[in-house]
């Protein structure tokens, strides 16, 4: 579980996050979503330490990491997957070092328990025998797959996700969503997610926040979200006319 407690965060004079307060249960999709602008970016850096707050506290469980220093907090940051918009891979390396590079940074493990860790979670996202491609010789969704796989190789408390279905056709970032959820229940994991997409949020979203000029405007379920009263709201999921008539049915 991570909690947030009267986020702020201001750069100069500009205050971007203006008191957010929340909490994001484990074994669930948390889903961020917004327009440009909004903060939502900003406010899953606070979460992971890019950013420092500038008041409010960040809790993972009944540990306050916004006052821990950077020493005390590497055990937690060693509980946090990663699967970054663009998945970030290194074109320098195949499949499997890039699954493994966590394992080197971060383990003591033998080389043969690192092959056995990084085999299983290739196949776990179903690209059990990839292990020897480049990422120029792989999809745009085996990129994400193999994002995934390394985001969990060291078997994280807390996975968070930035636009994860950025630059996937549809029939794909279903496919991401599924897996995502997958593998979100399965390990009891925090997942938290950034995202703009309205399908990934009907598809995934057991936890919907919604942010607006920094503000936390809505907060609800997939299942609540298509009939809020919020204008804000509405005026941001409706800018899609599937939306709009799947409203009316």
């Amino acid at each position: 579980m991570i909690q947030l407690v009267d986020i702020r965060k201001s750069f100069g004079e500009v205050e971007v996050l203006k008191g957010i307060s929340t909490t994001f249960d484990a074994g669930k999709c948390s889903l961020i979503i917004g327009s440009s602008g909004s903060g939502k970016t900003v406010l899953m850096k606070c979460m992971v330490g890019l950013f420092e707050v500038t008041s409010g506290k960040v809790m993972y469980g009944d540990n306050n990491f916004s006052e821990m220093s950077k020493a005390v907090r590497k055990p937690i940051r060693q509980e946090i997957g990663m699967l970054f918009q663009g998945s970030a891979l290194f074109d320098s390396m195949t499949t499997e070092e890039n699954v493994r590079f966590p394992l080197d940074m971060f383990t003591k493990l033998t080389t043969k328990e690192k092959e056995n860790r990084v085999n299983m979670c290739l196949e776990r996202v179903g690209l059990e025998g990839a292990n020897e491609k480049y990422p120029s010789e792989i999809s745009g969704g085996m990129m994400k797959r193999v994002g995934i796989a390394r985001a969990i190789v060291l078997e994280p408390k807390y996975l968070f996700c930035d636009e994860p279905n950025s630059g996937l056709d549809p029939k794909t970032s279903i496919k991401i969503d599924q897996l995502i959820t997958e593998i979100t229940i399965e390990n009891n994991i925090t997942t938290i997610i950034n995202t703009h997409d309205m399908n990934s949020v009907m598809e995934m979203g057991h936890q919907v926040t919604f942010l607006n000029q920094g503000l936390k405007e809505w907060e609800g379920s997939k299942d609540e979200i298509l009939h809020s009263d919020n204008a804000f709201l509405n005026e941001f999921i409706f800018a899609s006319k599937f939306l709009q008539e799947l409203r009316k049915a």
